[in-house]
C-alpha cells in the first residue's frame, strides 16, 4: 500500500455547499441517516458510513454506530473497510486500461495469456466426485471474464457439484494445499469443469480473479503494484490497497457476522486473509476508505479522469457501463439464480458493473444506465450518470441473506432529490471532487 505523507492526516470528505444548490431537500436527506441508524438500533448493523455526491460535490455524508462494538469505538470519517467484491470494478478498470493500449481484444481466448485455459471442459451431470463433462464448444474469452459469463463459480455458494469441486481444490488456501500465487490459483480453476458453455449464461464467479492474473501477465507487474502505480497514486487513494499497515489498524472496522437467530458476533478469523493477504485477488481483497472509493467513483462519473489524471477515455467508460448481455437481456433472463449483489430483474451486466436497464423493470427509482456493485461485508456503491449522482454505503457485516437495507437504499436516497434534473442547477462533470487534507 502507499505510505502516508509525513505529517499528513488521513483525507476526509466534506460537504462544500448547501445541498439545496444540488437539488436535495435537507430534511429529506436526514431520512437516509434515520433509515440506516434503525439497523444499528435493531442490532443488524454495528455501524455505517454513507456518502452522497452530485456533480462532483459531496452533498451529504454521515456515520453512525460503531466500527468496533466491543470497544465502543465509533465509525469515523476516516474509518477503513474491507470492500471485498468492490475490488472487482477496480480490476476491470485495470484490464480496460490495458485494453486501451491494444494489449488484447475482448474476443481473445484467455488461453492466449493463461495457457491452462486452453483445454477446459464443461459439467453436464453427476456428482462432484464423479462428474460428467464435455469439451467446451468455444474458448473462454476475455469478454466472458469481464461479464461473468465464463462458466466459473465460487466454492462458498454450496448449490452445485462444481461448487464442491472448487472447495475440494482448496481455492481459498485454507486447507492442506496452500495456493502459492495467483498463477497457481488460476491453474487450479482451469482444471475444474465449467458450469456451462462459455458465453451461454451469467453466473457470479471467480472470473475477476482470473482477470487479475491476466493483468499481471500483460503488465509484468503484481496486481497490487499495478493498482498502486496506475490507479491509486494518480487518484490520490492513499488508504487503499491489499492488506492493512500497522499504522492503519486503529482505523480498521471490525468484521461481524449475522447469526441464524439474529444479532451479530465478531468474525475476526474470516477477515484475516484480507487484513494480511497471502494473495492479491482481482475479485476481492482491497481495504479502502470512503474518501478513497469516492475518488474512484468520481473518476468513473467524469468519464475516466479526475483532477487532471486520466485513466480511461470517456468512450471506454461508456462502453464498460452498458449492458453486454446478449440481446440486452437482464440477469433474470440470462443469469443463474445462485447469487447476485443486485436484483436480477431489470438489471444487466457490463464490463465489471451491474447496469440498470429501466427503473420500472428494476422496481426502484433511479436512471437507466446507472451502474453499481457491492461487497460481501454489505458495502455498496452506485453511479448514476443521468443524474450526476454517486452513492456509497459502508459497513462490515457478513449476512445470511442479502441485507434488506441495500435493496431499499436507492428509494430512500432518490426521495431526497427534488429538482427536475442536473441542468436545473448547472450540474456537470467538470467540477473537481474535493476533499480536505
Amino acid at each position: 500500500m502507499i505510505s502516508p505523507r509525513q505529517g499528513a492526516t488521513s483525507p476526509r470528505l466534506e460537504v462544500e455547499h448547501d445541498p439545496a444548490e444540488f437539488g436535495f431537500d435537507a430534511t429529506r436527506l436526514g431520512r437516509i441517516d434515520s433509515y440506516l441508524q434503525r439497523y444499528v438500533e435493531d442490532g443488524a448493523l454495528p455501524g455505517w458510513q454513507f456518502v452522497l455526491t452530485r456533480g462532483g460535490h459531496v452533498a451529504h455524508t454521515a456515520t453512525g454506530g460503531c466500527r468496533d462494538r466491543e470497544r465502543d469505538l465509533p465509525v469515523e470519517a476516516d474509518t477503513l473497510f474491507r470492500i471485498y467484491s468492490m475490488t472487482k470494478p477496480v480490476t476491470s478498470v485495470a484490464a480496460m486500461m490495458l485494453y486501451e493500449l491494444g494489449a488484447f481484444q475482448l474476443s481473445d481466448p484467455v488461453s492466449n495469456f493463461l495457457p491452462a485455459f486452453g483445454d477446459v471442459r464443461v459439467y453436464t451431470g453427476g456428482s462432484d466426485l464423479r462428474p460428467s463433462t464435455v469439451p467446451a464448444t468455444e474458448p473462454v474469452r476475455m469478454i466472458h471474464l469481464l461479464t461473468h459469463t465464463a462458466g466459473l463459480t465460487y466454492g462458498f455458494f454450496r448449490q452445485h457439484p462444481v461448487d464442491a469441486m472448487y472447495r475440494a481444490a482448496n481455492l481459498d488456501g485454507s486447507g492442506e494445499r496452500p495456493v502459492a500465487d495467483l498463477a497457481d490459483l488460476c491453474d487450479r480453476i482451469a482444471a475444474l469443469p465449467l458450469l456451462f458453455q462459455p458465453g451461454s449464461e451469467w453466473a457470479y464467479s471467480m472470473a475477476t480473479d482470473v482477470l487479475g492474473r491476466v493483468v499481471e501477465v500483460i503488465s509484468g507487474q503484481r496486481l497490487g503494484e499495478f493498482f498502486t502505480e496506475r490507479i491509486f497514486e494518480p487518484l490520490g487513494m492513499t488508504d487503499t490497497g491489499f492488506g492493512v499497515r500497522d499504522d492503519q489498524l486503529p482505523r480498521l472496522a471490525r468484521l461481524y457476522a449475522q447469526q441464524p437467530g439474529g444479532g451479530l458476533q465478531p468474525a475476526d478469523g474470516v477477515g484475516a486473509n484480507v487484513d494480511r493477504p497471502a494473495l492479491e485477488l482481482g475479485g476481492g481483497g482491497l481495504i479502502s476508505s470512503a474518501h478513497d472509493y469516492h475518488r474512484f467513483t468520481q473518476m468513473l462519473l467524469r468519464g475516466g479522469e479526475l483532477d487532471g489524471h486520466r485513466l480511461l477515455s470517456p468512450r471506454t467508460v461508456r462502453f464498460m457501463t452498458r449492458n453486454h448481455l446478449p440481446g440486452n437481456a437482464d440477469l433474470e433472463q440470462f443469469g443463474r439464480p445462485l447469487y447476485s449483489e443486485v436484483p436480477m430483474r431489470g438489471t444487466g451486466f457490463g464490463l465489471g458493473f451491474s447496469v440498470d436497464l429501466e427503473p420500472p423493470a428494476t422496481g426502484r427509482p433511479g436512471s437507466a444506465g446507472a451502474y453499481a456493485w457491492g461487497g460481501a461485508a454489505s458495502t455498496l456503491f452506485w453511479v448514476d450518470p443521468a443524474d450526476q449522482l454517486t452513492a456509497m454505503f459502508f459497513t462490515q457485516v457478513f449476512t445470511l441473506h442479502p441485507l434488506a437495507l441495500r435493496g431499499a437504499l436507492r428509494q430512500v436516497v432518490y426521495q431526497s432529490l427534488v429538482d427536475e434534473g442536473p441542468s436545473a442547477h448547472g450540474i456537470g462533470t467538470g467540477r473537481s471532487a474535493r476533499s480536505m487534507p
